[in-house]
């Protein structure tokens, strides 16, 4: 992608969305290994902006800044303040563990993403609810988080939900983690609260668990489960994140967050087939495959009574 030669400080100017966004050390190395940079990462997430915003648009974000790139540490942080430019939108939310309030910011328009691309930001990780409705998630999210799994077996595990969604009448859209797992959301457009939410994400990981109870488990702690995948249905809480669809991960190869059509899920996937450099070829190809996330809901109350049938 990029020459290793060139002076690691280029900075420049560009207009993005009416608004001249400063980005600094362009050709510092983000990959080394793959000889991908800070400038590279910010190229990316621009040609692929039509499709990504819509998934962070009014959500606020917990930045995950990596500032030297994926071979150093990186951190979290929630709250920027007033350290912001004036253009970038924020929002101001009442925090119950730390009870003060944290400023979060919003990612509206593209100079908003080469912003936070600029300041580190490789993953992107909105709230699964928007600042409207912050108690009401636009989806409900299950997270197939492996032990020492095979990505064969993640595979296998996301056949059954999608085996079970089918079965209660719950429309359900799939994606890589970028990382070793996968994500299974079900569209909500905001109809239920998190308090709702939760206990359809709980039974469906349960009735998961009960098909294939020595590969999956509901046990948090990765040392209780060694070679299990996780069914983690906790991330259907307010404040809780996920890695937006489109977006890179700070992981070896530059892989991304990667949408997939079902007949895709199937043995041989794996999350390294999906990068950087192929991603834009892709949406090109195929489009937004997870825009039916932002579509019409499923009956919620319809499908937990389904899902409860399924027990007798």
């Amino acid at each position: 992608m990029s020459d290793k030669n060139k002076i690691a400080s280029r900075d420049e100017e560009r207009l993005l969305a009416g608004q001249l966004v400063n980005l600094t050390n362009l050709n510092k190395l983000y990959w080394p290994d793959e000889n991908i940079t800070k400038g590279d990462l910010i190229d990316y997430y621009q040609s692929i902006a039509g499709y990504i915003l819509p998934y962070l648009k009014d959500r606020p974000q917990s930045l995950l800044r990596h500032p030297n790139g994926i071979n150093a540490p990186g951190f979290y942080q929630k709250d920027v303040g007033d350290k912001v430019p004036e253009w970038v939108e924020t929002k101001s939310i009442h925090s119950e563990s730390t009870k003060e309030e944290v400023n979060y910011i919003l990612c509206q328009n593209q100079a908003t993403l080469a912003y936070l691309n600029n300041l580190g930001c490789i993953q992107l990780n909105p709230w699964n609810s928007r600042i409207n409705a912050l108690e009401n998630p636009d989806w409900a999210v299950i997270d197939l988080d492996p032990g020492e799994n095979t990505y064969d077996e993640v595979v296998e595990v996301a056949l059954v939900v999608k085996e079970i969604a089918d079965k209660i009448g719950a429309d359900c859209y799939v994606k890589t983690s970028g990382a070793t797992g996968m994500h299974l959301y079900f569209p909500l457009q905001a109809k239920y609260s998190f308090a709702e939410v939760k206990p359809f994400a709980h039974l469906l990981a349960q009735k998961v668990h009960q098909r294939l109870p020595e590969l999956t488990s509901l046990e948090r702690m990765p040392k209780e489960r060694r070679y299990q995948i996780y069914l983690d249905f906790l991330q259907n809480a307010i404040s809780q994140t996920i890695a937006a669809p489109y977006c890179v991960r700070p992981k070896p190869g530059a892989t991304v967050s990667a949408p997939l059509a079902w007949p895709e899920v199937k043995k041989g996937l794996h999350p390294t087939q999906f990068t950087i450099k192929n991603m834009p070829a892709r949406l090109k190809e195929k489009g937004d495959l997870f825009k039916g996330v932002l579509g019409k809901n499923i009956d919620l109350p319809k499908c937990l009574q389904a899902l409860k049938a399924l027990q007798d």
